[in-house]
């Protein structure tokens, strides 16, 4: 008689049910794993935003004052306007970052920009050149386009350079039609008004007087546009006053944080760009209607958006507010609206990043802290502090120059010099 030997073995049902522990403890050591790799890329992120404070100050040291933003060769006296694009000079439209290069061990790349470099640019802008033409000191304007010719952000190598230094690693954004990405922009403190390009060009007669005495009014954040800036200005405190801001580099989803509303409609008031919160309950129902009910973070199909240039972060050397600039009059990750319809145009760009639930700053001192999107902002209907009668209108009736800021602690950590005291953690 054979016996027949049994072979060991799993059934069916065993076998499902090692399958289903497996993947609930996969489901569950997932999000803990994600996590972990976010916690990396924040600290990451916060370690590239140090790297800036420290260079930040050791321009300080070097030179005695802050980069500028605003910076590079002067006016082109062959254009008609200060905010014309030009390849002879870079029109001071350049970002702050740019003089902060050999700081962050970019020397190779600083000697390019500011040694002209010997690449013909003959057939490729204006002027018309019968030899070949070398690129002027500090480069041209950064995104200067001529109809019918490559745009000279591409042709410009520097300009088109991507570092890792001024990008967040949890921010996916890449390519075109962004060049040379950043998510770190300066900021301008609690008022929109010295986001204009004209800062101290504007004194003229008419407007543009106007708009002078508005920056002047207005200009309380660590930096202001093309003007020399000390730590001696800071009469808050380096500790109490935020010197840059993390921005989100714009996807091309029309996300309301990184897509600037622009122009005209309900998103301005008095010639500058008011956030929807801002303006008069009359003109807020209709703004209402550009933020998509379906995908509150988004804008409506419909919504007034800037081109394809417009997206924020997209020029780390352009001084523009859409790449480089943050104010503090919105809390983190709010809307994003210029006044009109050029990249040039004076905004509420309120910081905003990848990270979940804030944001990294950048303070004086060359602290970087974590401030969330609840953080106390005080009265977003507010107007921003600016001498109402160089402007008018009715919407522009803000507070009395050197008044404290209307945007509570959130405000207050924008402006330098306006003796707040900061009392609350954040």
């Amino acid at each position: 008689m054979y016996w027949r030997k049994s072979r060991a073995g799993f059934t069916l049902v065993e076998l499902l049910v090692v399958i289903a522990i497996i993947g609930v403890l996969v489901g569950l050591l997932l999000p803990a794993v994600q996590a972990a790799r976010e916690a990396a890329r924040r600290m990451s992120c916060s370690n590239n935003f140090k790297q800036i404070g420290l260079a930040i100050h050791n321009y300080h040291s070097a030179y005695k004052q802050l980069p500028i933003h605003g910076t590079g060769t002067g006016f082109d006296p062959n254009t008609a306007n200060w905010f014309d694009d030009t390849v002879r000079t870079s029109q001071s439209e350049l970002s702050f970052l740019v003089g902060l290069l050999p700081f962050i061990e970019q020397q190779a790349l600083w000697e390019q920009i500011s040694n002209p470099m010997n690449t013909d640019l003959q057939g490729v802008s204006p002027p018309a050149a019968t030899a070949p033409l070398p690129w002027p000191a500090m480069g041209p304007v950064p995104g200067y386009t001529v109809p019918g010719s490559p745009d000279l952000t591409e042709n410009y190598v520097p300009w088109r350079t991507e570092l890792q230094a001024f990008r967040c690693p949890s921010d996916p954004g890449t390519g075109l039609p962004g060049w040379g990405r950043t998510n770190y922009a300066a900021s301008f403190g609690d008022s929109n008004f010295p986001t204009l390009t004209h800062g101290p060009l504007s004194n003229q007669l008419g407007s543009h007087q106007n708009r002078s005495i508005n920056h002047r009014t207005g200009a309380r954040g660590f930096f202001t546009v093309r003007q020399s800036m000390k730590f001696r200005d800071i009469l808050d405190g380096l500790s109490n006053t935020i010197a840059a801001g993390e921005i989100a580099t714009d996807l091309g989803d029309r996300d309301k944080r990184t897509m600037p509303a622009v122009g005209g409609g309900q998103a301005t008031a008095c010639g500058h760009a008011m956030s929807i919160t801002m303006l008069p309950v009359a003109a807020r129902a209709g703004a209402r209607d550009w933020i998509d009910p379906l995908r509150p973070s988004f804008w409506r199909a419909a919504t007034p958006v800037g081109g394809a240039v417009f997206g924020r972060g997209y020029r780390w050397a352009s001084k523009s507010p859409c790449f480089t600039l943050i104010n503090t009059i919105l809390p983190p990750n709010s809307e994003c609206v210029l006044g009109g319809t050029g990249i040039d145009s004076d905004g509420i760009v309120p910081t905003s990043s990848r990270h979940q639930g804030g944001v990294h700053v950048l303070m004086g001192d060359g602290a970087v802290r974590f401030v969330t999107d609840s953080i106390e902002a005080g009265d977003s209907r507010h107007s921003p502090v600016a001498e109402a009668p160089a402007i008018g209108g009715p919407y522009c009736a803000g507070s009395a120059p050197g008044s404290m800021s209307p945007y509570g602690l959130w405000g207050a950590l924008g402006s330098r010099a306006s003796k707040e005291v900061i009392q609350e953690e954040f």
